[in-house]
């Protein structure tokens, strides 16, 4: 855990979505009954194995936001923290292709990731 990071809320990999977009989330789980809540984004979806559920999304502003599942999952219920970080559109775009250079994926992925988005 770096300095300055939230115990229990901080995760590896942040989802980062890009602000002023409307997004369209579909989720859905491999195990147990999971419940994707984002307080401060007005989220709270369930995700049921062998179905999908989906919801929309639109963040006004750019920050980070934190969540956990709220579903009894299990014995590691507590320890499945959920953090959305939302970028203005040129920082997004900035931000996906670095991590495509990091993973050396080809620009056609790109172009998907970027249409998906809007």
């Amino acid at each position: 855990m770096a300095r300055g990071d939230l115990r229990l809320l901080e995760v590896d990999n942040r989802v980062v979505l890009p602000e002023q977009t409307h997004i369209r989330v579909i989720i859905t789980a491999a195990d147990v009954l999971h419940c994707w809540a984002i307080p401060a984004a007005g989220v709270k979806l369930d995700a049921c194995p062998g179905r999908l559920n989906q919801t929309s999304l639109f963040f006004k502003r750019q920050g980070t936001f934190y969540g956990q599942c709220s579903e009894i999952c299990g014995v590691n219920h507590a320890f499945i923290p959920i953090v959305v970080e939302s970028k203005s559109l040129e920082d997004y775009i900035s931000w996906i292709q670095t991590r495509l250079e990091e993973l050396n994926a080809p620009v056609a992925h790109f172009i998907f990731i970027i249409c998906a988005c809007f």
